[in-house]
């Protein structure tokens, strides 16, 4: 997935001027995150525009990305100009902790960056995607809680072994996890990745589950199918 251009069913994702380009993990978080009851959403540090894009293709809402990358910014508009929902996408280039609403969002979702104390690479953009430098946890969640509805959701995709840290600042900001869905490639390998989602309700019973990527080597599951044959060319 590292080519110029990413082609789905029924968008295409350019990603010349994007740090981080079209991955499983956005695709997953894209096809997962609930949105059925959706109004508007928020999508936190878009990048080119993938779960935007793929919302808007899930739902009738209103979505408002925001991307503190200018390039990224720029290229998330102009994906979101060709696809068939640019009248229900906005793209805003900002920092997050700067940025406010008069209204609050139903429905939040990120593919946050979570590298912290990790060797840093020479491209700037790329080391602010991926890391929380400039956007640690705890700040996500306040920043949330401001910008959130009563009711709404917060989800996230992060690696599974700082998942238990996302959590502990999740609660320490009045968040309870509501769905937790670890993710395996294949059914022998330990979950990497872990998709969450939050709510303000303390009293939600958690639901969770296990997704297997691929029962074997390019075999999608059933599971993966369901979220991801919306999206992708060669799932049916």
């Amino acid at each position: 997935m590292s080519n110029n251009y990413f082609q789905f069913k029924k968008f295409t994702i350019v990603q010349d001027g994007c740090a981080m380009k079209v991955g499983t993990d956005g695709c997953l978080l894209g096809g997962w995150f609930d949105c059925s009851q959706s109004n508007n959403i928020l999508d936190i540090g878009c990048g080119s525009g993938l779960i935007a894009i793929m919302a808007a293709q899930r739902c009738d809402a209103t979505i408002t990305g925001i991307e503190i990358d200018k390039n990224a910014a720029r290229q998330a508009q102009e994906n979101v100009n060709k696809s068939p929902w640019k009248n229900r996408i906005s793209i805003i280039n900002k920092d997050l902790l700067l940025f406010t609403s008069n209204e609050r969002f139903d429905t939040i979702v990120s593919n946050p960056p979570y590298f912290s104390n990790s060797l840093k690479c020479d491209n700037t953009a790329r080391t602010m995607a991926r890391h929380n430098d400039s956007l640690n946890n705890d700040d996500f969640f306040k920043k949330c809680k401001e910008l959130l509805s009563e009711n709404g959701k917060v989800s996230i995709i992060i690696p599974t072994d700082i998942m238990h840290d996302w959590q502990r600042v999740a609660y320490e900001n009045n968040f309870y996890g509501s769905r937790i869905t670890l993710i395996k490639t294949t059914p022998e390998k330990n979950a990497k990745r872990v998709l969450l989602e939050f709510s303000l309700n303390k009293e939600e019973e958690i639901k969770e589950n296990t997704l297997i990527l691929e029962n074997s080597r390019g075999v999608y599951s059933d599971e993966a199918k369901e979220i991801l044959r919306d999206f992708y060319l060669r799932i049916e």
